[in-house]
């Protein structure tokens, strides 16, 4: 049975599409990357696992992505984390292990910190906070920051097949900075679990470490796949993605006193 597509209207007017399936505790919350939507393949596979399973799961499209309101172009760091609570607030229930892909992984600190009392733990997938950063340096070095000052905006071509280019507001880049997280501690004491690929052409597996080094938790472990892609999205990426996700569920407590 397909889980219907339901609509939440933010208190800006926008329109987030998601996917809801009610079940046990801690319910699964999953976050999509940057130009991706609710639809991929991880989400789906934790989708289909914790239905069988009878978990509570979720999937939704940030503004601008998917089946939601909006231009993706027209979105910010800042609008994509205030979808990413509105989200767990209004649609999730009980604590939370939020997943996290690419800028996923992003949103996915943003919320914990913003609902530390909602969140049990974390997954992360090529996770990219701070992603923005890199993306601005890679415009300096290209020659294309010029056309990005003349004309507030650049399309980047994608390196995937069938995929379309991509436009890059000068804008995102500025709103990013103020909700960059690696400059200093990233104040999460909860279980965190980071899988990235080595051959990961999108985001470095540095950035995992990176990120491991700055989380406040000592329960943090990272799995480095020597042959996988950023996606991580083969039979045995998802395979490994759910085993994960399974033995982290079975020792994450059921609640999380809110912090101060």
């Amino acid at each position: 049975m397909t889980v219907p597509l339901t609509y939440l209207e933010t208190e800006a007017g926008d329109r987030i599409a998601y996917r809801h399936s009610p079940g046990s505790q801690p319910g699964v919350l999953f976050c999509a990357g940057f130009h991706s939507d609710m639809q991929g393949d991880k989400a789906l596979a934790l989708e289909a696992w914790c239905r069988s399973a009878g978990r509570q799961f979720t999937r939704f499209d940030y503004f601008g992505h998917g089946q939601s309101s909006g231009v993706p172009e027209r979105g910010r760091i800042g609008r994509w984390a205030r979808d990413t609570i509105c989200v767990l607030d209004e649609v999730t229930c009980g604590p939370q292990v939020i997943v996290g892909s690419s800028m996923g992984g992003w949103m996915m600190l943003l919320a914990a910190l913003a609902r530390p009392g909602r969140t049990v733990a974390l997954v992360g997938i090529a996770s990219a906070p701070d992603f923005t950063r890199a993306l601005a340096d890679k415009l300096r070095h290209s020659g294309a920051w010029a056309a990005l000052e003349r004309d507030g905006y650049v399309d980047m071509p994608s390196h995937y097949p069938g995929e379309q280019s991509y436009r890059i507001e000068r804008e995102l880049l500025e709103e990013a900075e103020a909700h960059c997280l690696l400059d200093g501690p990233i104040a999460l004491d909860l279980p965190v679990r980071l899988l990235h690929g080595q051959a990961d052409a999108d985001v470095p597996w540095q950035r995992s470490i990176a990120l491991a080094q700055r989380l406040a938790s000592a329960d943090v472990e990272i799995t480095l796949v020597k042959d996988g892609d950023h996606r991580l999205s083969r039979p045995e990426d998802l395979r490994r993605l759910i085993a994960t996700l399974e033995t982290l569920l079975s020792t994450a407590p059921l609640s999380r006193k809110p912090r101060p």
